[in-house]
């Protein structure tokens, strides 16, 4: 007798996601904890009074935590994760460790080149950000 494991069975059952360019793929979540392991590994080379690396971390930390505990229940983890279907965690997943790459790259936490002109980060009647 043949028997599908769940994420096969699950995915068996899935034919489109409905959004157009966005693929159903085939074992979603292994590759969402892949791609959450990697973004911290990555996060972890920048300075950790960095603001950008902190919030990231948390929330990465958060949804690793998710996809791990759902013991293969993609529809567990969609619902937990609130990123709409699997495939768009999984995207947006991606797309996060993408713009890691580009803050190391740009050095984000550095402090800036150029002062600001007086007045530059002023908004609305607001004073300066501190």
């Amino acid at each position: 007798m043949f028997r599908l494991t769940r994420p096969l069975f699950q995915q068996a059952l899935k034919k489109t996601t409905g959004l157009t360019g966005l693929a159903v793929h085939p074992n979603p979540l292994p590759e969402l904890h892949k791609t959450y392991q990697s973004t911290l590994s990555l996060l972890a080379t920048i300075p950790e009074t960095s603001v950008y690396r902190q919030g990231v971390e948390a929330i990465t930390q958060r949804k690793l935590k998710i996809v791990e505990s759902v013991n293969g229940d993609i529809a567990s983890a969609e619902k937990q994760l609130d990123e709409g279907q699997i495939e768009q965690a999984l995207d947006i997943a991606k797309d996060e460790l993408g713009l890691v790459s580009k803050m190391i790259e740009w050095k984000a936490w550095e402090p800036l080149e150029e002062q600001p002109e007086p007045g530059q980060w002023e908004y609305f009647g607001k004073g300066p950000a501190s």
